[in-house]
């Protein structure tokens, strides 16, 4: 089997829960990407500062989380949903990284967004890289459901 790392970014623990269960699942290693700026914990605040950064296709610097991603063969990107696409810590990791020959898939969280545009942008970004299809959860995380997923894509 080849090495997994499941790679995610959580503002309110949903995403880390996720990213969790697909570790405890499949053996993977996790990384969680911490970036040099906090957002903010009010939600009107956070939805201004992160519309205004997916605008301007920005990209925070990562305090932790970037390290080298050579040793892996399938890499899980986990994202919220935000405003359709990802979040910009995620475009962050994805930009500092050579995918060539990997195989990625990504996964989010939403309050019903689904993965929106998330699949297309981290495919648009990942041009040399094999992007399995992803999934998205809104609400609780279900073992079984995720389970079905893995089952059905690593298979």
């Amino acid at each position: 089997m080849s090495k997994i790392l499941i790679v995610y970014y959580s503002l309110f623990q949903n995403t880390k829960n996720f990213a969790l269960e697909i570790a405890r699942q499949t053996g993977g290693d996790i990384r969680e990407l911490i970036s040099e700026k906090n957002y903010s914990f009010n939600y009107n605040t956070a939805a201004k500062e992160v519309r205004s950064e997916i605008a301007r296709r920005f990209c925070p610097k990562l305090l932790s989380g970037n390290e080298p991603i050579d040793n892996y063969d399938t890499i899980f990107i986990g994202t919220p949903n935000w405003f359709k696409t990802m979040a910009p810590p995620v475009r962050s990791f994805i930009r500092n990284h050579n995918f060539e020959g990997k195989t990625i898939i990504p996964f989010s969280t939403s309050g019903g967004g689904g993965l929106g545009e998330i699949q297309d942008d981290i495919a648009k970004e990942c041009l040399k890289a094999k992007i399995l299809p992803g999934i998205d959860v809104s609400g609780q995380i279900v073992r079984e459901d995720i389970e079905k997923w893995l089952k059905g894509i690593l298979n």
